[in-house]
């Protein structure tokens, strides 16, 4: 774990989860943080994360959650897992917590902001006891366990060493990207709303990179690395670099994972252009 950065609450609740709006799963969680602690700032990241895939919703953290102040509580729901023997969490980086399941979805934006500095798991039977539900229910612990959770610790009612004992996290489900003759090996960690493929790919990480000209092989497609849509005429496919500096497969004005059939855990190779394929 990195060195400390001193988590001192400021008041902050941020929301990340697969809900949606039209129901009224949101709405509940922020009630019960409103409840516990009715002076906090309760603002909301994405709830369009894509229904159970903790890979997208991790790379939605990575992307948000770093530019919040320091003090700041980010509860985050995307939970698959709901109802079984995985933890609850609690997480400290960078001076920020972290509050919901124990699955990887910490693990992006835990290293972005330079890693982590405490885990902990949620245990309802001591400091929590009286706001947290030694039986919550099966399919809701958001409502149940991390709101509450989380506005104690934002509210400075309950201190992170508090909420439970020290907890190894489970790792990040994207799988690591590799090493190979003329570039990196990796996969797409989420497409987002304009149809590009986010890969795990960092530019910074390329040989040579930006004076080395590089291609993205996907699906069945060579695509030149380019450093703007606007490189490109209208509806050609390429490769860019987003604003977090990863590599993104996209179409200029149109929908690039849907023309490749690309999803979540595609493979993706960036390789200097003349590397063999």
């Amino acid at each position: 774990m990195a060195a400390a950065t001193r988590f001192v609450p400021c008041g902050i609740v941020t929301l990340t989860t697969d809900f949606g709006t039209s129901d009224g799963y949101v709405g509940a969680m922020k009630g019960v943080l409103l409840r516990e602690a009715p002076g906090l700032g309760v603002f909301d990241l994405a709830h369009g994360v894509e229904p159970q895939n903790v890979s997208h919703a991790a790379a939605v953290l990575r992307t948000a959650c770093p530019w919040y102040p320091a003090g700041t509580v980010h509860l985050g729901v995307v939970d698959p897992g709901v109802g079984t023997e995985r933890a609850g969490l609690v997480v400290l980086a960078g001076g920020h917590a972290f509050v919901g399941p124990d699955n990887g979805l910490f693990g992006l934006v835990a290293l972005a902001l330079g890693g982590m500095t405490d885990a902990r798991r949620i245990d309802p039977t001591g400091a929590l006891a009286a706001i947290v539900s030694a039986t919550p229910s099966a399919t809701f612990h958001g409502r149940d366990v991390f709101a509450p959770t989380a506005a104690v610790l934002a509210s400075g009612h309950v201190a992170p060493a508090d909420v439970g004992p020290v907890h190894q996290p489970v790792q990040p489900p994207t799988p690591p990207v590799r090493a190979e003759p003329g570039g990196l090996a990796g996969c797409v960690t989420y497409v987002d709303r304009f149809g590009n493929a986010v890969t795990n790919v960092p530019a910074i990480d390329l040989p040579g990179f930006p004076t080395t000209a590089y291609t993205a092989i996907a699906a069945t497609e060579t695509v030149d690395l380019v450093r703007t849509y606007a490189d490109v005429a209208e509806g050609t496919l390429c490769a860019v670099v987003g604003s977090e500096g990863f590599v993104e497969i996209a179409i200029r004005g149109g929908n690039a994972t849907a023309r490749l059939r690309l999803k979540t855990g595609s493979p993706v190779r960036v390789l200097e252009k003349g590397a063999r394929r």
